[in-house]
């Protein structure tokens, strides 16, 4: 009978594998289709992991010119997808008994600083990560020197303006509203509680933690060495962005390497302190008004196909990313672009295969360069 199960056992995972490769096939040929067919992306890699282990794929170049391909250690900026690291910061702080999601984020600012409130309600940090604080998306007063690096001189004077003197339009919690400066203040609130600055908090509670050594906001030389070139839509380099005290909302560079250990410490696939603090973030959600879409800590969650699926997508001036997992497969997906170019489908159709990602229509006269695509 041990010998059986072991035999049945067996045989699933090699059915599994079969299926992931290809599975994997697909995705190389949609990559290949983005990059040198349809000329949508300069380059792009994706990641999957499950039980079986960590599979690769890239296509494309990491510069304007270039010959070299982005591969799994090739950092890219992530973007939004930050969000999801503050909300674990949360949670994490939560679960240790630190702090309070019901808390007003009002309590961890400067005492000269007036939060709007509404109805005798404040913002609780609560608020913030589920994104139902009635901020708006972007502040006023963000008025860019630099449109090309529209953040970088949005520093903690002007933000505390902005809550000072800005009057909420709804009750606060009455609905959903995605906002960059509701996640960047609560990464803000969350690194004056830790005494430290926003980079040096997520490396001490969530980096570290995870073995993510690829991963920051300020890059080590060694780093800098392995940063794709980011491109706008026409594919010329753009530059890369500096989110000063909006960073919880989107300033961290990745790898793919490194996020697969993110989403599989998520999923429970390998273990980690901050177990309590991940079932956290998917305890705490609502509706957001779009059928199917819940908001959840720093996560969105589709209810589609008949499965879950968990996730957050990035994009800055030069970059897109997608990162994503279905909690009862245990299996995730990350997709890093250097292109100002979506590629959610990418990654929602190699976590469902029902999810629509159809081919794009090719470049005329184009010849595809085969050297382009690489496999990991």
């Amino acid at each position: 009978m041990k010998n059986q199960r072991r035999f049945v056992l067996g045989l699933a995972l090699a059915l599994s594998a079969g299926l992931a490769a290809q599975d994997l096939d697909e995705l190389r040929a949609l990559l290949r289709n983005r990059t040198e067919e349809a000329r949508k992306a300069l380059g792009i890699v994706a990641g999957l992991v499950d039980a079986t282990g960590e599979r690769f794929a890239a296509a494309g170049a990491t510069a304007p010119g270039g010959a070299a391909a982005p591969d799994v250690d090739t950092v890219f900026e992530i973007g939004s997808i930050t969000k999801a690291f503050t909300s674990l910061v949360l949670a994490d702080m939560v679960v240790r008994g630190e702090i309070r999601l019901d808390d007003p984020v009002a309590k961890f600012l400067p005492p000269t600083v007036k939060v709007p409130g509404r109805d005798g309600r404040e913002i609780t940090l609560l608020d913030l990560a589920n994104q139902v604080s009635g901020l708006p998306r972007l502040p006023d007063n963000l008025k860019p020197a630099d449109l090309g690096d529209p953040y970088a001189d949005y520093g903690p004077d002007r933000l505390y303006d902005f809550l000072s003197r800005y009057t909420l339009t709804r009750p606060i919690g009455e609905r959903y509203e995605y906002s960059n400066l509701g996640v960047g203040l609560l990464g803000q609130a969350l690194a004056l509680k830790a005494g430290t600055s926003y980079e040096e908090m997520v490396r001490r509670r969530v980096l570290e933690p995870l073995g993510m050594t690829d991963t920051a906001i300020t890059l080590p030389e060694a780093l800098k060495e392995r940063l794709a070139v980011g491109t706008n839509p026409m594919l010329l380099p753009a530059k890369y962005w500096d989110l000063n005290v909006l960073a919880g909302a989107g300033a961290l560079r990745s790898t793919a390497r490194d996020m697969l250990k993110f989403l599989a410490a998520a999923m429970g696939l390998r273990e980690s302190p901050l177990r309590k603090a991940f079932d956290l973030m998917l305890a705490k959600r609502r509706p957001t008004g779009t059928p199917d879409l819940d908001i959840a800590l720093g996560w969105h969650i589709w209810t589609k196909y008949g499965t879950e699926i968990v996730w957050h997508n990035g994009g800055t001036g030069g970059f897109r990313s997608f990162a994503g997992f279905m909690p009862g497969k245990k299996t995730g997906v990350v997709v890093l672009c250097n292109t100002s170019f979506g590629v959610d489908d990418l990654g929602l159709h190699a976590l469902v295969p029902q999810w629509p990602a159809p081919l794009l229509e090719p470049v005329a006269g184009h010849k595809m360069n085969a050297a382009r695509l690489e496999v990991f």
